[in-house]
């Protein structure tokens, strides 16, 4: 059997009268990739964030590898961590923003560097030779010391992705990472997304890249309304929806 490395249960997430979450269930194999589709606005973005607790929940919990997100559990309640703890934990969710969120002060190296050695204590030498590697493995081994303004985006987001890498994290993240990008510059992301997926890495990925969703997937969930939907094999899920609310939004983007 195949060990459940992120299992969600029950989330529910409002923000003020807005309920965005409104019960959800997931359970993410380890070494598999989980794509979540679904129209803007039906909770997929909040889902991510409340896996490694940018959000607060307001009812339900998440764990990864059979550890609480944010809380902890004691007399038959959860109560919530601090915030050092929160980031400890942090370190085993590595998070791809659709924005890249690199420092612009720093070069592409340095950005990769910074986490390993600030939050895991990692020698510098040894962070940076692991940087060097990640580097080449996104297909940027010449780029280490450019600054990220002097990158297209989709090199940008590449050197997020390996900055997610650095920290050799249990479960990576993708929260749309090609809609920033021009469309001749989705591929290339989509590729190490690709490679990466053949390495073994537990991935859940938010897009609308529904071809990305047919090769790569293990899974697809859709979402809407804050609820799962629907969720199965991409071949399942893709060409033969048993929801309606499933075939009209594939009707849209097919």
């Amino acid at each position: 059997m195949t060990a459940t490395m992120v299992d969600v249960r029950g989330v529910h997430k409002s923000f003020g009268r807005l309920e965005v979450l409104r019960g959800v269930d997931l359970q993410v194999e380890a070494g598999s990739v989980t794509v979540i589709l679904g129209p803007s606005g039906s909770g997929k973005s909040t889902l991510l964030r409340a896996i490694n607790h940018l959000e607060k929940l307001n009812r339900g919990y998440v764990s990864i590898d059979g550890e609480l997100i944010g809380y902890r559990r004691a007399g038959g309640k959860l109560h919530e961590l601090k915030e050092r703890e929160v980031l400890r934990q942090r370190t085993h969710i590595g998070f791809v923003f659709q924005n890249f969120n690199l420092f612009p002060h720093l070069t592409v190296v340095e950005n990769i560097v910074e986490a390993p050695v600030s939050a895991l204590r990692r020698p510098k030498a040894e962070a940076r030779a692991h940087a060097l590697e990640l580097l080449a493995r996104v297909g940027l081994a010449d780029k280490a010391d450019a600054y990220p303004r002097q990158l297209s985006g989709g090199q940008q987001q590449r050197v997020a992705i390996a900055r997610a890498l650095a920290l050799e994290p249990k479960v990576l993240l993708f929260d749309e990472p090609t809609s920033a990008l021009d469309p001749e510059l989705v591929g290339e992301v989509l590729d190490v997304i690709k490679d990466l997926a053949r390495t073994g890495t537990t991935m859940i990925v938010v897009t609308h890249e529904i071809g990305f969703a047919r090769e790569a997937a293990d899974t697809v969930v859709f979402m809407d309304g804050g609820v799962v939907v629907e969720q199965g094999p991409p071949a399942a899920v893709l060409d033969d929806p048993q929801h309606e609310r499933t075939r009209a939004f594939l009707s849209k983007v097919l």
